[in-house]
C-alpha cells in the first residue's frame, strides 16, 4: 500500500509512518504512529479464524457427533447434510463488561462459535443453529442447540441460504425444450438451448415462502449480456422448489406480455398457433449505454484530463490502529472492529475520553420492496441479510473507493463452500470537511476565531446481486467528529432492478431506455445502537417544542403588538414503557429523542445523555400489511424504537426471516411487552432509508449522492462544553493593539501551523484482484474463472443455464 508515506511494521503490530519528502520546519523528524492502546488486550467480538472455522468444521464432521455431514458441500444435494455457517457468537453482555471493567484482573469471557447445519436428510429437513464452545476445541467443548434468540423453535427448511444455485440451474436447464428454444429465437431473437453461449439468463424474486411450508419463486427472463438486469424481457415463470428433491419441482405459470398460461404446454402451443400477442423484443445490438464503460463520442469536460484533489496528511497520519487486534482511535475516540456474515462490519466498545457510548453500533438489515406490472415486481421483496451482506463485501478499489491515504484493514468470511479472506474490506481514514467545525467573526479578544472540522471515517462496501451498499455516505460509513458527533450513513449505487417497459407500468417507475424501466421501490436498513450513557442504566427522553400564545405584564395590550406573544415551547417527557417506544421523528422535525442516564448529570444539572438525530432522507417503508412483509419486517414500520436490551434479542431480523413473512424467526413486534425504559439497558434501533422513484439518470447505475440516508448521534449536556475547542487545529485572532484597522491581526495557532508542504511519492499503480480464498481443509483455492466467481457472486440474481 502507497500512501505517499512509507509505512512501515513496528514491534508491537502497529505502524510507523514517515512522510516521504517534507519541505517543512519538520523535515529532519520521523514522525512515529505506534499501535492503537485498546482498553482490553483482547478482542472478544473479532472474528473467527480460517484455522478456527477448519478445526471447527472437522469437529463437527467426527463421526462421534453424530450428524453425519456431506464435506464437499459444492458437490452436495440438497438432501445432504451440510455445514452452511460457522462464525463468532458475541459474548453475554454482562461477561463482556465484566472483563472491560478489569482486563487486567479478570479473564475474557469463553469464546464460542455459531453453527448452522442444513439437515436435508433428515426425515423431515429442517436447519438448525448451534454454540459450539468453549473454543480453542478442548475436551471441554461441546455443542447446543441455539433457540432462545428465535420467535419460533423451528427452522423450516424451505427457507434455506444457498450453497450454490446448481440445484436450480440444473431444474430448469430440464425445461429447455426444442419447442422453448425456438420459441425464444422467434419472440426474442435469442437462444435457451444450456449451451455456454445461450444469449438469455434468469433471475429471480424472492421471498421464496410465506411460512416454510412450500419454497417458491417468479423467475424473469432476461438477456445475458453485460448488466443484465437493464435488458429484462416480458417472460416470467412461476417455479415451485419446494422440499429436498428437484425431481418434485415444477413449473406452476408462464407469463408472456400479460397472458399467463397454467405450464409450458400451453404457452408453446399459444406460440405455435399464433395466438400470442407479441411484442417488439428489446434489441442489443447497443448494450454499452447499460455499461460503466465512458459513452462514445462524449466531450471532455474543461481541465477533465487533470487528475482530481487528492487528500495528504502533511503531518503523518493523526489515528492509530491495531491491526491484530482491530482496534481504531482517533482524537479520544476509541472502537473495535468486528465482521459477519450477515451484515459485514459491526463497531463495538465505542468510547469518547475514556467513557463508552455505545456498546454495539451494527446494521441489522437491509429491506428493498417493489412494485410494478409484472410479475417479478410485484411479487419482490428482499432482505439482503438473507443473501449475506458480509459475505458481499469485496475489496475496495484504492483512490475510487477511499482516499488514497486510508489504511485498508482486512476481514475473513466464512461462506458454505471455505473461506475468503478480504485485504481491503475495511478502510479508515481522516477526512478535512472543508469546513470548520465552529467559527466566529469578533472583535474583543477571544471572540473571532476557527476550529478546523476534521473527521475520522470508517468505511465499508457491499455488493448485494445488482446494487453496492456503502455505509458511511451502500457504502456504509461511520464519520466520527471531534465535538462527539457520530454520523451512520448508507448510500447505494448499481444497477436497477429493471422492468420491461411498456405504457402499463408507467404508474409504477420510470422509463430509462426503449424497452426498460427502473421499478418504483423503497430502501430501509435497520441499525442497532447499544447505548451506554454513563452507564448501562439508561432512559428515553422526548423533547418537542409547541406553539404557546403568553401574555407579558411589560407589554401594552394597547400597543399595536398587544400584551401577548406567540412563541415556542420547550416540552420533555420520558417514555417510560415499550408500549409507546415505536416512534416517528416530530411533525416538522419540532424535537428529537435522545437516550440520557437520569442518575449522571452535567455541571449545569442535566442529565447526560445523546440525542438521535435524522439526517438526509429521513424515512420508513412506505407498504404495511403486504403478506410479502407481513411480519418478517416490523421494525421498517418506524423511523426508530427503542427496547430493553437482551441477550435473546440480539437482533432485529435473521437470515431466514425474508422467506418467512408469515412466521418468521425474529418478529420484531414480539420486542415489545411493555417493560420499563426507566434507567434500564436500552437499545436503539434506528432505520434510514429512501424511497426510490427512478429516473433516466439512474441509468447506467444510481449515484452515492443521491441515493442516501444517514442518522446522527449527538452529545446531549454530555459534557458542559463543546467538547471541539480542545483541538488545537485552530486558530484565534486579535485586533490589533492600536484600535487601527489597516493593520494585521494577530493570531495564536497554538502552534500547529497549517503551511507545512511535502511532495507526497506517487501511490502505488493501480491493480485489483479477487481475494484470496480457501477451501473447507484451509487450503488456498481458486474459483477457476471470472465465471465461476461470478456465479458464487450473483446467485440467484443471475442464473445462467449453459
Amino acid at each position: 500500500m502507497s500512501t505517499g508515506y512509507e509505512l512501515l511494521k513496528s514491534a508491537d503490530d502497529g505502524f510507523k509512518v514517515r512522510p516521504s519528502r517534507y519541505r517543512s520546519a519538520f523535515s529532519s523528524q520521523r514522525l512515529a504512529l505506534g499501535a492503537a492502546k485498546p482498553p482490553a488486550p483482547v478482542n472478544i467480538w473479532a472474528p473467527l479464524s480460517i484455522h478456527d472455522t477448519t478445526s471447527i468444521n472437522q469437529w463437527l464432521s467426527d463421526p462421534a457427533r453424530g450428524f453425519n455431514l456431506t464435506w464437499n458441500v459444492e458437490a452436495s444435494v440438497l438432501s445432504d447434510n451440510v455445514v452452511f455457517l460457522i462464525e463468532a457468537y458475541p459474548p453475554k453482555k454482562a461477561d463482556a463488561l465484566a472483563y472491560l471493567s478489569a482486563p487486567e484482573k479478570n479473564k475474557p469471557p469463553p469464546k464460542y462459535a455459531r453453527v448452522t447445519i442444513h439437515h436435508g436428510a433428515s426425515a423431515t429437513p429442517e436447519i438448525k443453529d448451534y454454540l459450539v464452545g468453549p473454543l480453542p476445541l478442548s475436551k471441554d467443548t461441546a455443542i447446543s442447540s441455539l433457540t432462545d434468540i428465535y420467535h419460533r423453535n423451528d427452522i423450516p427448511f424451505n427457507a434455506y441460504g444457498f450453497t450454490t444455485t446448481n440445484f436450480l440451474s440444473t431444474f430448469l436447464k430440464l425445461a429447455l425444450t426444442e419447442d422453448l428454444a425456438a420459441a425464444c429465437e422467434d419472440l426474442f431473437g435469442a437462444t435457451a438451448r444450456g449451451l455456454p453461449n445461450d444469449t438469455l439468463s434468469l433471475g429471480m424474486s424472492g421471498p421464496y415462502s410465506y411460512d416454510g411450508a412450500f419454497r417458491r419463486a417468479w423467475v424473469s427472463w432476461k438477456f445475458n449480456v453485460p448488466a443484465p438486469w437493464l435488458h429484462p424481457l416480458n417472460f416470467f415463470w412461476n417455479v415451485d422448489m419446494s422440499g429436498t428433491d428437484p425431481g418434485t419441482w415444477k413449473i406452476l405459470k408462464v407469463v408472456y406480455n400479460h397472458q399467463p398460461f397454467d405450464d409450458l404446454d400451453a404457452f408453446i402451443t399459444a406460440w405455435k398457433d399464433g395466438k400470442l400477442t407479441r411484442r417488439d423484443p428489446p434489441s442489443t445490438k447497443d448494450i454499452r449505454w447499460a455499461t460503466r464503460l465512458r459513452p462514445e463520442g462524449a466531450k471532455a469536460r474543461d481541465l477533465d484530463h487533470l487528475p482530481g484533489p487528492r487528500q495528504v496528511s502533511f503531518g503523518g497520519l493523526r489515528f492509530r490502529v491495531d491491526r491484530k487486534l482491530q482496534y481504531l482511535s482517533w482524537m479520544d475516540w476509541g472502537m473495535y472492529l468486528s465482521f459477519d456474515r450477515d451484515m459485514g462490519l459491526s463497531l463495538w466498545d465505542i468510547r469518547l475520553k475514556g467513557e463508552r457510548i455505545i456498546y454495539q453500533l451494527a446494521p441489522q438489515e437491509a429491506l428493498a420492496q417493489y412494485a410494478g406490472n409484472d410479475p417479478m415486481q410485484v411479487t419482490t421483496a428482499w432482505l439482503d441479510r438473507f443473501f449475506g451482506m458480509g459475505s458481499a463485501v469485496r475489496d475496495m478499489l484504492p483512490n475510487y473507493d477511499c482516499p488514497a491515504e486510508a489504511v485498508f484493514l482486512p476481514a475473513t468470511i466464512r461462506t458454505p463452500l471455505g473461506t475468503t479472506q478480504l485485504s481491503r474490506a475495511i478502510c479508515v481514514f481522516e477526512n478535512d470537511s472543508g469546513k470548520p467545525i465552529t467559527r466566529h467573526t469578533g472583535y474583543e479578544k477571544g471572540e473571532f476565531g476557527a476550529v478546523k472540522g476534521y473527521q475520522l471515517v470508517v468505511r465499508s462496501i457491499s455488493t448485494v446481486g445488482n446494487y453496492d451498499y456503502l455505509v458511511w455516505p451502500c457504502t456504509f460509513d461511520y464519520t466520527f467528529a471531534l465535538d462527539g458527533s457520530l454520523e451512520v450513513r448508507v448510500s447505494a449505487s448499481g444497477y436497477l432492478q429493471g422492468g420491461y417497459w411498456e405504457p402499463k407500468q408507467d404508474p409504477y417507475g420510470g422509463r430509462i431506455r426503449h424497452t426498460t424501466m427502473g421499478n418504483l421501490h423503497d430502501h430501509s436498513i435497520n441499525f442497532k445502537v447499544d447505548f451506554d450513557i454513563a452507564g448501562t442504566s439508561n432512559s428515553l427522553l422526548s423533547t418537542k417544542t409547541i406553539v404557546e400564545e403568553v401574555e407579558f405584564p411589560w407589554l401594552d395590550p394597547e400597543d399595536v403588538w398587544g400584551n401577548t406573544v406567540v412563541q415556542q415551547k420547550i416540552v420533555k417527557e420520558y417514555i417510560t414503557t415499550e408500549n409507546e417506544s415505536k416512534l416517528w421523528w416530530p411533525k416538522n422535525f419540532q424535537g428529537m429523542y435522545a437516550v440520557v442516564n437520569q442518575e449522571q448529570t452535567n455541571r449545569w444539572g442535566y442529565p447526560r445523555g445523546y440525542a438521535i438525530h435524522p439526517g438526509s432522507s429521513p424515512v420508513h417503508n412506505t407498504v404495511v400489511g403486504s403478506k410479502r412483509m407481513l411480519n418478517n419486517a416490523n421494525w421498517a414500520r418506524y423511523n426508530m424504537a427503542v427496547t430493553q436490551r437482551k441477550d435473546k434479542e440480539p437482533s432485529s431480523s435473521s437470515m431466514w426471516n425474508m422467506n418467512l413473512p408469515g412466521k418468521p424467526m425474529v418478529d420484531f413486534h414480539k420486542f415489545f411487552d411493555g417493560e420499563s425504559l426507566v434507567q434500564e439497558d436500552l437499545v436503539a434501533w434506528i432505520n434510514v432509508g429512501t424511497h426510490h422513484l427512478p429516473q433516466a439518470e439512474d441509468s447506467p447505475n444510481t449515484k452515492t449522492n443521491v441515493a442516501t440516508s444517514s442518522f446522527l448521534l449527538t452529545p446531549l449536556n454530555y459534557f458542559d462544553s463543546d467538547i471541539s475547542m480542545d483541538s488545537l487545529n485552530a486558530v484565534v485572532l486579535e485586533a490589533p493593539a492600536s484600535g487601527t484597522i489597516d493593520e494585521s491581526w494577530a493570531f495564536d495557532d497554538y502552534s500547529v501551523k497549517q503551511d507545512s508542504v511535502c511532495v507526497p511519492s506517487a501511490p502505488s499503480p493501480f491493480q485489483w484482484r479477487m481475494a484470496d480464498t480457501f477451501d473447507l481443509d484451509g487450503k488456498k483455492r481458486t474459483f477457476g474463472t471470472v465465471e465461476d466467481a461470478r456465479k458464487n457472486a450473483e446467485l440467484i440474481h443471475r442464473i445462467k443455464l449453459g
